[in-house]
């Protein structure tokens, strides 16, 4: 151990004597561990703006999504679908769940009565598919009990109702023929440009205030929507098909979920890219190393040979020049995760990657990568300058 220690000490001092000559080789290193790094940093905040990108559409991983849906003429699900719902919730213990029901329901807007887009929800779908308030906020429990309906609607429904923010309390008439006053409780921004008036409103206000009759082509089937640990997803899902189907005969009963979102594939293949470029050009640092490192030992094959006149064995002069590359490229390495780490907390993720809401740590792992590539490139460029060293002659070295 007292050796390995003192030929670490040797080699610094070394790289200390000759450090103009590594410097620009050390930089090419240096740089290509803060790429290594930052791109691996980089990649997985990209797959986590993919991953909430997914979760606004399909809901977090994994979410099951229960249909039902009329084999006959009937055109309204039968009370025990919804009885159903909630047994299948207390059974298994379901802690996230929501019903999602999209229809189109009459409000009185300044300049007439006109259909918008609605979807009937519960609170815990804010949470499922990472809804984002940008003012006001969203559905509490407490509100299913409130005295009238509540709504989060979107910027373009503001606009029609003609109001420009939240700032004053803003109530709007839902229903044609005998209209109930709704309150505007939040605001989410257009899903994509020159949207149409959408809101959201809870499923059982909607069905305690708003006729389903009045309603052309009203389905009474909202879609079950589970959130639920990936282990219990194969059993729950045949469970929940067969249940809900021999509790409403005649209806059929169909189940999916959102695994394969392909956020795995694109976090998989873009490391990998990262990971090849930066190994390329960790080479051609490595590369110059080697040149200056061979040029080094030709300078100091005098001091060699008087070292192994003076007893030094072929390893502990082979171990001698090789930790000389190996220590260079560690420090080239902490230097290039210290740019990579300022670089990524300096990034405003929040812009280029469309709102994260769960930033994700500064990943240990790829340090961990940018370091053992900056490790394992040392020991190759220092293998042939410490070979060269080793078969030098003692009686020649101390002519030269």
């Amino acid at each position: 151990m007292t050796g390995f220690v003192g030929a670490l000490v040797e080699a610094w001092d070394e790289l200390r004597i000759h450090k103009l000559r590594v410097l620009l080789a050390l930089i090419g290193v240096a740089v290509a561990v803060a790429a290594i790094t930052g791109v691996t940093a980089a990649v997985q905040m990209l797959t986590q703006a993919f991953q909430e990108q997914s979760d606004r559409e399909m809901g977090r991983r994994v979410t099951i999504a229960v249909d039902a849906w009329s084999q006959g003429e009937q055109s309204a699900a039968p009370a025990a679908l919804t009885a159903e719902y909630a047994r299948v919730l207390e059974r298994y213990d379901i802690t996230w769940a929501s019903r999602d029901w999209s229809t189109h329901v009459p409000f009185r807007f300044p300049d007439g009565t006109r259909a918008a887009a609605v979807r009937a929800v519960d609170p815990d779908l804010g949470t499922m598919q990472r809804i984002q308030v940008v003012e006001g906020r969203w559905f509490a429990e407490a509100d299913v009990d409130a005295l009238a309906p509540l709504l989060v609607v979107n910027r373009a429904f503001l606009d029609q109702v003609g109001a420009r923010d939240l700032a004053e309390p803003l109530t709007v008439e839902l229903g044609d023929v005998t209209p109930v006053r709704s309150r505007v409780v939040g605001l989410v921004e257009d899903r994509w440009p020159n949207a149409d008036p959408e809101a959201y409103v809870l499923y059982d206000q909607l069905m305690r205030w708003y006729s389903p009759e009045a309603a052309p082509g009203y389905q009474q089937a909202p879609t079950l929507k589970l959130w639920v640990p990936p282990e219990i997803v194969d059993d729950l899902v045949q469970r929940l098909r067969a249940e809900i189907r021999a509790a409403v005969p005649g209806w059929e009963v169909g189940t999916y979920d959102n695994r394969s979102t392909g956020a795995a594939v694109l976090d998989g293949a873009a490391r990998w890219v990262a990971l090849g470029v930066g190994t390329f050009a960790l080479l051609l640092g490595g590369l110059g190393l080697v040149n200056i490192a061979l040029v080094t030992v030709r300078y100091r094959i005098r001091e060699i040979g008087i070292r192994r006149s003076f007893g030094a064995t072929s390893g502990r002069v082979f171990v001698g020049v090789l930790l000389e590359s190996v220590v260079a490229t560690v420090v080239a390495g902490l230097v290039g995760v210290v740019l990579a780490v300022a670089a990524v907390k300096a990034i405003p993720a929040d812009v280029l990657f469309g709102g994260l809401q769960d930033r994700p740590p500064f990943p240990v792992s790829a340090a961990l990568i940018g370091m053992a590539c900056a490790t394992a490139v040392g020991a190759l460029a220092g293998i042939l300058p410490a070979t060269v060293a080793v078969r030098v002659k003692v009686i020649d070295a101390i002519r030269y």
